[in-house]
């Protein structure tokens, strides 16, 4: 996962730039500034924009848009995959021709991008379609197995809209494969981002801690410790980092001397922001004071390590300074305002949305299947008026006998009968 904020030295040969031994002019403050505030910016929108999603998200009925939650024990593993993934991407550049490596990266990103920027724009897009539009409803599905061992591998719903906006990002898909300019890069990049925010949810505020806690301790070191982060940014050409060029004034849209923001240091905090705006929600105040804070907090965060990189002239792990202050500024508000244990209380997984059924207890059941299946139809069923019974056959059966009692009762019944005849007769 790339994770850092890279600033190319001015006058070096840079990755993807000039490779024929010449240096590039030193970029001018406007061009510094510009590239700087565009980076910032394009980290605030998928944040902000996400966040909102985000709410939305868990409260839809979709199943192809549900959330996926990060537990405590997903969060404590991450950093352990991460760096098992940064450490074989490097290993592979250093062993395999980068060529061959980012033309397999790049198809699979290109698949990728196009499905997250169509499920990026759709909302916005169907605003724009007529009331009359034909809309039509589509289902993609593959099974595997045949019978009762049928197991679903996807199930896919889609309309005509969908289709059109797939078009639509299907055309940045083909510029970025063929020209892999930073624009349609940088398009690519913000859906990662905003998709991310969006259908990534922390369970609870002690998840995200330790989710952003093991995050830190992987940055400084991957960036301050080792070449490891910047070497793998610098090669993987795929849509894993935001870049905005210094010499755009000089040179347009065809500049090269780019600075560059991971989607890592937009996603982790971005999960966290969202998953306060939801805590903020859930008090049903009518304020969202903790998601403002930790937004706050990403703007200074991130200036800071702006602002450092700049005078150090070096690639700074943007975590170091975003985590503590993600995490610190929104504890110090709970501590003010009281309500650090409803923060760490809070359970982002199980809020009782008002369209979502849920049990509350389970019901005790015996018996057989067949058994079980017989009453549920019986109670489907309704009740059923039961035909009249006599006097004698009510006695019986709320007072049951032996069979011999009931054959004594039964000839003592007859011959008292056959008597009752002989003297009628007589």
């Amino acid at each position: 996962m790339d994770s850092a904020l890279s600033d190319p030295h001015n006058g070096s040969v840079e990755a993807g730039g000039p490779t024929n031994g010449t240096t590039r002019p030193p970029s001018t403050p406007e061009g510094i500034a510009l590239a700087y505030g565009s980076l910032l910016l394009m980290a605030l929108l998928p944040i902000f924009f996400g966040a909102l999603r985000s709410v939305r998200c868990a409260r839809g009925k979709n199943a192809s848009d549900m959330p996926e939650t990060i537990t405590s024990r997903d969060a404590a593993r991450f950093p352990i995959i991460a760096s098992c993934t940064l450490l074989g991407l490097y290993l592979f550049f250093k062993i395999f021709s980068q060529e061959y490596i980012n033309l397999l990266l790049s198809m699979y990103f290109f698949v990728l991008g196009i499905l997250a920027l169509s499920h990026t724009i759709s909302p916005f897009m169907n605003k724009f379609f007529p009331a009359n539009f034909p809309n039509r409803q589509y289902q993609l599905l593959f099974t595997q197995g045949s019978g009762e061992n049928k197991e679903e591998i996807i199930n896919y719903e889609f309309d005509t809209k969908d289709l059109v906006c797939l078009g639509l990002s299907s055309i940045v898909g083909v510029w970025y494969l063929l020209r892999k300019h930073w624009v349609a890069n940088n398009l690519f990049g913000l859906a990662f981002s905003l998709n991310g925010v969006e259908l990534l949810h922390l369970n609870n505020v002690s998840t995200g801690c330790i989710l952003l806690g093991g995050l830190f301790i992987y940055d400084v070191f991957w960036v301050f410790g080792t070449n490891v982060m910047v070497t793998v940014a610098k090669s993987f050409e795929a849509p894993i980092k935001l870049v905005f060029p210094q010499d755009l004034l000089e040179k347009g849209l065809e500049a090269d001397n780019f600075a560059m923001l991971g989607l890592g240091d937009i996603v982790i905090p971005g999960i966290f922001i969202a998953l306060l705006l939801r805590f903020d929600i859930s008090l049903k105040k009518n304020t969202h004071t903790y998601f403002y804070t930790s937004f706050a907090a990403y703007i200074f965060g991130l200036g800071l390590t702006i602002f450092i990189m700049h005078i150090f002239k070096h690639a700074q792990p943007a975590l170091l300074y975003l985590v503590p202050a993600c995490i610190g500024f929104p504890v110090l508000v709970a501590l003010a305002k009281g309500e650090v244990t409803e923060m760490f209380s809070y359970e982002s997984s199980a809020e009782i949305l008002p369209h979502t059924p849920r049990l509350t207890h389970f019901p005790t059941v015996s018996g057989s299947p067949a058994s079980l299946a017989d009453s549920m139809q019986q109670k489907l069923a309704g009740p059923r008026r039961r035909r009249p019974q006599n006097p004698s056959a009510i006695y019986e059966e709320s007072n049951p006998k032996d069979p011999a009692a009931v054959t004594e009762s039964k000839e003592g019944t007859e011959a008292s009968t056959s008597k009752g005849l002989e003297k009628k007769e007589k």
